[in-house]
């Protein structure tokens, strides 16, 4: 497997703990639009949600640990999320600087400060890789009949318990170095300021394609590198008081995704429709409103952007550049809102009560400037270099050719239910000898194949698809929005033939 594929791997196994985080966005900013000022002090309701999000947020590194060894695993087994749970255990506690301190028989205030954070995400994340591999290979192990019980899925917890000693052996002399390089890592960054937010989004954005930005992520919105903004966002007032947020800072590395998430790629989706063929318009509109509409309300743009990453590639980099802009402009005015699970309008008014949220309304006239500034952007590049966006090409004789009119087909041939669209994905996979692993995210499948050459990217576009991305021969993913996990599930049912 190439390293590529390998990332690829991680990067759909983070979304897993990473999907718990809109549960704490939503409990945490119930609670203090009911209690803004007090965040829980004045109110038992307000308490019980605040209280409840922040179970999640503060237990993030485990949630990892879990999340990453259950979505790697090879066929997403409850044991092998029980294995990253006991590997984190094992680890931390080993870890602790109590443990520290008596095993290497020095004075507790002597133990080096890393040790007290080792309940962080990227130990979360270097347990469950480790879990989820020790399951791959062991879990269908067969040991002799008198330890038969403690065969297969029995046995990876406990292998894994024995090797996090050894981990744990390596990590105390290992973890200082890495936790100092880190914690440099995320100085620089935080000193380069709003600059440093704008480089960050730029980066996102860019990643997107290749579906390595939650990586990237983790390094700026947990605490891979001490700067977890989105948990320090959330835990508001607390945060505040524990010395983990500053107002007008925290926050900064979501705050600029608004305007973009909500205004711009609404503004570049009308672009994309008025510059279509007039024959087209009534397509164009009903696709392009549909995703412009998730865009603005839920801040999943996947499916809008997908209309225009390969067709028209420099329309992406200038939105991963206008991206970076607005949120270098959000941090350096200290307009700050944030989020649990996108830029969107909900999650914009659950955070505008945070204590956290400074100026946040001003994100909505940014927003519409945007909105002006990717309108004006995107209709000139496409008039002036002819870029074929949605609506815009059409062959010799005629007949649509973009690929647009593909997506559209799906209604005429009415395959509305999963089971249908699974069944239609599979075969423009080239069928079960060709489909060997199947996984999903928020928006795509992500699918390891035989021969990717042999995906018919025009069939999975009549089916609705927004994109297909060939990464290497072995590793395909395609965009198809939200139903992405239900039509997932249902190819794994027609794979196994149940």
């Amino acid at each position: 497997m190439s390293v590529l594929s390998y990332l690829q791997r991680v990067g759909r196994a983070l979304m897993v703990p990473v999907a718990t985080l809109p549960a704490a966005a939503i409990l945490m900013g119930i609670g203090y639009w009911i209690d803004p000022n007090g965040w829980g002090s004045e109110s038992a309701l307000a308490a019980l949600l605040i209280k409840s999000g922040a179970a999640i947020i503060e237990n993030m590194g485990v949630l990892f640990a879990v999340g990453i060894a259950y979505g790697m695993s090879k066929d997403k087994d409850g044991a092998a999320a029980l294995t990253g749970f006991v590997g984190f255990l094992v680890l931390t506690t080993l870890c602790s600087p109590a443990a520290v301190s008596m095993s290497q028989h020095i004075p507790l205030a002597e133990v080096p400060a890393a040790f007290s954070k080792i309940q962080n995400q990227f130990i979360g994340i270097l347990v469950g890789i480790i879990s989820a591999e020790l399951y791959n290979r062991y879990s269908h192990v067969k040991l002799p009949e008198a330890l038969s019980f403690f065969s297969g899925r029995r046995l990876v917890p406990i292998l894994t318990s024995f090797l996090m000693i050894v981990v744990a052996f390596i990590l105390m002399y290992v973890w200082p170095v890495i936790f100092s390089a880190l914690v440099t890592l995320g100085e620089h960054i935080q000193q380069l300021g709003s600059v440093g937010a704008g480089v960050y989004a730029f980066f996102n954005r860019l990643l997107i394609p290749v579906g390595l930005h939650h990586a990237l992520n983790s390094v700026f919105w947990f605490d891979v590198a001490g700067i977890n903004d989105i948990p320090n966002f959330l835990g508001g007032q607390q945060s505040i008081d524990a010395g983990k947020a500053v107002v007008g800072i925290t926050g900064r590395y979501q705050a600029g995704f608004f305007p973009i998430m909500m205004f711009g790629l609404p503004g570049a989706a009308l672009a994309i429709y008025h510059c279509s063929r007039p024959e087209n318009k009534s397509k164009v509109a009903g696709i392009m409103m549909a995703a412009a509409f998730a865009a603005f309300f839920t801040g999943i743009t996947e499916p809008l952007e997908f209309s225009f990453m390969f067709v028209a590639p420099v329309l992406y980099v200038l939105h991963a550049v206008l991206t970076g802009i607005s949120v270098f402009i959000a941090a350096s005015m200290h307009w700050i809102a944030g989020f649990g699970f996108s830029a969107g309008l909900v999650d914009m008014v659950l955070s505008s009560r945070n204590p956290l949220a400074t100026q946040w309304y001003m994100l909505i006239p940014q927003g519409l400037v945007f909105f002006v500034i990717y309108y004006v952007t995107f209709r000139f590049t496409i008039k002036r270099f002819n870029l074929l966006t949605p609506g815009r090409e059409q062959s010799v004789d005629g007949s649509e050719t973009d690929g647009f009119t593909l997506n559209q087909s799906v209604a005429e041939k009415k395959v509305n239910d999963t089971e249908s669209l699974a069944q239609g994905y599979l075969a423009a996979l080239g069928g079960k000898a060709n489909l060997v692993g199947i996984d999903a995210c928020i928006t795509r499948l992500r699918l390891n194949v035989v021969d990717s050459a042999q995906v018919d990217e025009a069939q999975a576009k009549r089916l609705g698809a927004a994109g297909v991305i060939r990464l290497n021969k072995q590793n395909v993913q395609i965009v198809v929005g939200t139903q992405a996990e239900a039509i997932t599930t249902a190819l794994k049912h027609i794979q196994n033939g149940q």
